[in-house]
């Protein structure tokens, strides 16, 4: 099991170094040579890729290799082309001079990212041990941080320090341990290929008819992301507001705050196998309000540097540790033989809310102040959480049988709609 989570874990922490960069520090790169904040937002709309990858994810689970392993397969291609796609950005040393061809290498390694997520999230899915779910889940959690401090923050120092050529160097070759560790992967053999790729669409839908995955996807996820999601929206601009320098404003927010939020990552997930997704759930809840209530200084113009890092530790700790529940839920209600599409449509349910969530909390921000929607983000939070909370009794999640060295099924339920359904 060691070496599976060993796996995973280089999987994702790769996956995300090329995304830190393109969101954090390509953006400060551009921004110091002069680009405009009207092209930078341009550069951030390729982020748009990731939600809407659930639309390919089922040409992965319905088509693999079987010699060299259905996912693995997808992998060897995917992780050369991140490692490829980087490498393509070594001619331009002056970033700010060549925005068409940067924007376009960037939109292209956001889609072979997204596309290398659906080959894990499937892999973790067939091959995690019930009892491994949530440290699995705490993992890929905690590798976005590390993978976004690593692209975001390293890789930009090291621009500072040596230039354009050294920076994306570095960031090729960390992405190519993740090629090395797929080369070593070995894939149980599957079998239970989806016969069609229209069924494999078809699990699009059918997976919302499982017991509870309604209630829990248009219920719970929507809740807890929009109220956690709206606070969080209004931390950059209120800081900038309180008259912080954006040079502090990156500092704290991409990397100081990653660190804490990479250890709760770990500690949620081995939470979940002690106290339970509900238990765990809750804890996130209550450190969400408690976090929130300690940013209400901030958002009411006073940010003393000590007490506003602080918070800002706290909130991302607790965000962290909510989204490890929400994300191993997810993947209870994902089924192994449709395992890539299910998971990815419910994550992507989550991200489309924390968009949203941003638009509504600054728009209304704007109408009624920073504080007033950092309550109602409290509201929406508990309320979240109390549904979850109830959610989880209602329908208790029944663990499945340790995963052996070939076993790779967890626990079935009845077919839905033609579709095995996993508890």
């Amino acid at each position: 099991m060691k070496g599976r989570l060993g796996t995973l874990t280089a999987l994702y922490v790769t996956q995300y170094l090329g995304v830190g960069f393109i969101t954090v520090g390509l953006t400060a790169i551009l921004r110091d040579g002069g680009t405009s904040l009207d092209t930078l937002a341009l550069l951030q709309i390729v982020g748009l890729i990731w939600p809407i990858k659930f639309l390919w994810a089922p040409i992965l689970d319905r088509y693999g290799s079987r010699h060299r392993g259905h996912y693995r397969s997808w992998l060897i291609v995917l992780q050369t082309a991140l490692v490829l796609a980087l490498l393509a950005l070594l001619p331009f040393a002056s970033p700010a001079d060549a925005l068409g061809p940067i924007i376009a290498i960037c939109a292209a390694y956001v889609f072979f990212s997204a596309t290398q997520d659906i080959a894990v999230d499937a892999v973790a899915v067939r091959m995690l041990a019930d009892s491994a779910r949530g440290t699995g889940n705490g993992i890929q959690v905690a590798a976005s941080y590390l993978g976004n401090l690593l692209g975001g923050g390293a890789c930009v120092l090291v621009y500072d320090q040596f230039g354009w050529v050294p920076a994306i160097g570095l960031l090729a070759a960390m992405t190519a341990v993740g090629l090395l560790v797929v080369w070593r992967f070995r894939e149980p053999p599957r079998t239970d290929r989806v016969e069609r790729v229209g069924a494999a669409y078809r699990a699009l839908l059918s997976v919302f008819g499982q017991p509870g995955c309604r209630w829990w996807t248009f219920g719970v996820v929507p809740l807890v992301y929009v109220g956690a999601g709206m606070a969080y929206a209004l931390v950059t601009p209120a800081l900038v507001d309180a008259g912080w320098s954006l040079g502090r404003i990156g500092v704290v927010t991409g990397v100081v705050v990653s660190a804490p939020a990479i250890v709760a990552g770990l500690v949620a997930g081995l939470g979940i196998g002690r106290l339970g997704r509900g238990g765990v759930l809750v804890v996130g809840g209550v450190a969400l309000t408690v976090s929130t209530l300690l940013l209400l200084p901030l958002m009411n113009g006073s940010a003393p540097l000590g007490g506003t890092v602080a918070a800002l530790c706290c909130f991302m700790v607790a965000y962290t540790i909510a989204n490890v529940v929400l994300y191993t839920v997810n993947m209870d209600y994902s089924r192994p033989d449709t395992g890539g599409t299910d998971f990815t449509v419910l994550s992507s349910f989550g991200l489309v809310c924390s968009f949203v969530a941003a638009s509504i909390g600054l728009a209304a921000a704007d109408r009624v102040g920073y504080p007033a929607v950092a309550v109602a983000a409290i509201v929406l939070v508990v309320a979240g959480v109390a549904l979850g909370l109830s959610h989880q009794r209602r329908f208790p999640h029944r663990p499945g049988p340790a995963v052996g060295p070939t076993a790779e099924q967890p626990t079935e339920q009845p077919a839905v709609d033609g579709v095995k359904a996993v508890a």
